[in-house]
């Protein structure tokens, strides 16, 4: 009975009296967005003090008090930020919502008419249907999904480190990256949605649920193509057994659930299926779009033949990729947690960093895996400052218009954190020694 009512007390300790706070300080700031009323304030305030709540519960026993504080803070500080409007709101995401609440809200998903797959449309549609500003309808889901990173990053570093401060800082730190704060309050982008999920089937697949890892893989795919670039890290655990051949079928059965409102709606099933397919179009002719890939150096910057440019770029992927599976075909049995962490980091950079048409927010998971790593392996704690610099260059050249410092700087900054990635990966699978965190 004494031990219930301890932790009923940590609980409200750690937990509800956080987020009561949280919920009175984000009803005031709320109060003073410019298109917030009493009521839209209270609904804001409300979803945000559950979701630190949520997060701080499920984390209970790896979080500190302060550490909940520190979240809680976090949180309300992107509400500052809910009345910025960018480009991508008022060209792309507004005008979206308008289309769908002048074509029949979710009956509008049955045409294409956006570069945005069914799930997050679907959401949209949804905020066609309210009396609510969508903006802050669209920051609001963004900042859930930061919340869910938090989470997921704590239990990633839970299953290489056992301790509290870690997993603490992985939540934290999670919430207080530049970019993550920036994509989601400051932008109002979801790259933070397709993100949790993937990272959140690393974490399933890692900890032993490869159903579960599937469907969450299926649904991040179903958000955003950039999926893609983390996919080759599951690859190696069907090397080990721990993916089966018949795990594989919940991946498309996942994405096929997703898209379905659409086909509902009575938009073709084909068209439904290769929504990617038929936007490839939308990603623009050029090698780069303010990101830190290799077409940043000027030796890309007007090439004789771009399309065989880009396609250097691609077999260079391809290429990386199969030269990491043999190695781990070879290796199969040396397959550890801590080598799959690495395969995932590195697939996570190299990838996009040799892929033509990349945008500033490709490097997104990047960003978030490395955090991972610095914090199960020290040795990457300045990989972590190399890539938010590299990341922040193109936020910059987004958001003014103008270059802080030519993008191959980023590049150059990746360029590292790509070596040592790779090195930690190789010397995962190649050290005799044995060790504690060999897949079984």
């Amino acid at each position: 009975m004494s031990d219930k009512t301890s932790l009923s007390a940590e609980t409200v300790k750690s937990c509800i009296v956080p987020a009561a706070a949280l919920f009175a300080a984000a009803f005031f700031v709320s109060r003073c967005l410019s298109r917030a009323g009493t009521g839209d304030a209270f609904f804001i305030a409300a979803v945000l003090s559950l979701c630190g709540l949520t997060l701080t519960f499920v984390l209970r026993r790896r979080l500190t008090p302060a550490f909940s504080a520190l979240i809680m803070l976090l949180l309300l500080a992107r509400l500052f930020f809910f009345d910025t409007q960018t480009s991508d709101y008022t060209d792309f995401l507004h005008p979206w919502t308008e289309y769908m609440r002048a074509h029949g809200h979710f009956a509008a998903l049955g045409e294409s008419f956006a570069n945005y797959n069914v799930p997050y449309m679907v959401f949209l549609a949804l905020c066609s249907c309210v009396d609510f500003f969508d903006l802050y309808l669209i920051k609001l889901l963004s900042v859930i999904f930061d919340a869910g990173l938090a989470a997921v990053l704590c239990l990633l570093t839970g299953l290489f480190s056992s301790s509290r401060v870690r997993g603490g800082l992985a939540a934290v730190l999670a919430l207080a990256l530049p970019t993550v704060f920036i994509n989601g309050a400051v932008w109002g982008q979801c790259d933070g949605i397709y993100a949790f999920w993937a990272l959140f089937a690393l974490y399933l697949c890692l900890s032993g649920h490869p159903v579960l890892s599937m469907l969450s893989l299926g649904l991040s795919f179903a958000f955003k193509l950039q999926a893609v670039f983390i996919m080759p890290a599951f690859l190696p655990m069907l090397f080990r057994g721990k993916l089966k051949l018949r795990h594989l079928p919940v991946f498309p059965a996942a994405y096929t659930a997703a898209v379905s409102p659409a086909v509902f709606a009575g938009r073709g099933i084909k068209d439904a299926l290769l929504f990617y397919v038929s936007t490839a179009s939308t990603a623009g002719s050029a090698l780069n779009y303010n990101s830190p890939s290799m077409y940043s150096l000027p030796c890309f910057f007007s090439p004789a033949d771009p399309s065989s440019a880009a396609l250097a770029g691609v077999a260079a992927a391809f290429a990386l990729c199969a030269a990491v599976f043999a190695l781990f075909f070879i290796r199969r049995k040396k397959i550890t947690r801590l080598s799959l962490l690495f395969a995932a980091v590195f697939f996570c950079i190299s990838i996009p960093a040799l892929l033509p048409h990349m945008h500033e927010r490709y490097f997104y998971m990047c960003e978030l895996l490395v955090l991972t790593a610095a914090l199960v392996c020290p040795v990457f704690a300045p990989a972590a400052a190399l890539v938010q610099f590299a990341a922040l260059l193109g936020y910059y050249a987004y958001f003014k218009m103008r270059y802080l410092l030519p993008m191959r700087f980023g590049f150059a900054a990746l360029l590292p954190v790509l070596l040592l990635s790779g090195g930690m990966l190789c010397y995962s699978l190649l050290r005799r020694r044995e060790d504690n965190d060999r897949l079984r």
